[in-house]
C-alpha cells in the first residue's frame, strides 16, 4: 500500500498538458504558403460625403447649407483574390459591390427651413491591396491592407436634387485578423476608404426640378468617404 500510495504522489506531480501547450496545435499549417488563393466577402458599410458649401445667395435672398446628420448602413459582398509575394506581404484584388445611401439635410440659414433627400448610391468598386501581416500565433494572425481603388456607380439617377458623378477614385487602409479554422479562414477587417475625386456634378442638363436646384447651388465642393466592416472567408 505504501509503494501504491507513492507511486499517486508522484504520478500527481507530473505536469500534464497546458492550455497554452494545447493551443499550439495549428489549424492549416501551410494554409500562407499558397501561391494564390481565392475567397469571398461580406459585410456592412456606411457611404459619407464631406460637402463645402458655397455660401450662394439666391434671387429669393436665401442661403443654404447642408450636411449628413446620421448614417444608413448598407451592405457589401465580393471576391478575393490573393497572390503571395513573401512571408509577411500579399497582393490581393477585391472587385466588390456596395449597396447603399447616403442622406443629407439642407438648411436655411435665416429662418430655419429644412429640406431633405437621400441619394441611393451604388458602386462596383475594383481595389488593389497590399496586406501586411505579423507573424502567425497559434491559430490568428493579425494585418494591415493598404491600397487604392477606383469605382464606377451602377444605374445612375438624373432626376436628384444632388446629383454626384457616377466614378471615384481614392485610397484605402485598414486592419484585421486572421483566424485559421479547420477549412478555411475567417477574417474580420475594418477598412477606411478616402476618395480624392470631386463628386459634385455640376452638369444639370437632365431633367430636374426648378424649385430645388437652389440646394445643389449652395455646395462647393463633395468627396466621398466609406466605413466598411467586412467578414472575409478564405
Amino acid at each position: 500500500m505504501k509503494k501504491i500510495f507513492l507511486l499517486v504522489i508522484v504520478l500527481s506531480t507530473l505536469p500534464g498538458p497546458s492550455y497554452g501547450q494545447q493551443q499550439k496545435l495549428r489549424n492549416r499549417p501551410y494554409a500562407d504558403h499558397e501561391i494564390f488563393h481565392l475567397g469571398f466577402t461580406v459585410g456592412v458599410h456606411t457611404q459619407d460625403l464631406i460637402l463645402k458649401q458655397s455660401g450662394h445667395v439666391n434671387e429669393n435672398g436665401e442661403v443654404w447649407f447642408s450636411e449628413i446628420p446620421s448614417y444608413s448602413p448598407g451592405f457589401s459582398v465580393g471576391i478575393i483574390t490573393d497572390l503571395y509575394l513573401n512571408r509577411f506581404m500579399n497582393l490581393r484584388a477585391i472587385p466588390t459591390l456596395h449597396l447603399g445611401s447616403k442622406n443629407l439635410v439642407f438648411k436655411e440659414q435665416a429662418s430655419g427651413e429644412e429640406y431633405k433627400t437621400s441619394l441611393r448610391n451604388n458602386y462596383i468598386d475594383l481595389p488593389l491591396q497590399a496586406k501586411l501581416t505579423a507573424g502567425r500565433i497559434n491559430n490568428y494572425r493579425p494585418y494591415l491592407v493598404v491600397g487604392i481603388y477606383g469605382s464606377v456607380e451602377l444605374a445612375p439617377q438624373k432626376d436628384q436634387p444632388v446629383l454626384l458623378k457616377p466614378y471615384d477614385y481614392g485610397i484605402e487602409i485598414g486592419a484585421g485578423c486572421d483566424f485559421y479554422l479547420p477549412y478555411f479562414n475567417l477574417c474580420p477587417e475594418l477598412k477606411f476608404c478616402f476618395g480624392l475625386n470631386e463628386m459634385l456634378e455640376n452638369d444639370r442638363s437632365g431633367p430636374v426640378d426648378r424649385e430645388v436646384i437652389k440646394y445643389p447651388l449652395s455646395l462647393a465642393s463633395a468627396t466621398q468617404r466609406m466605413i466598411v466592416l467586412s467578414f472575409n472567408f478564405e
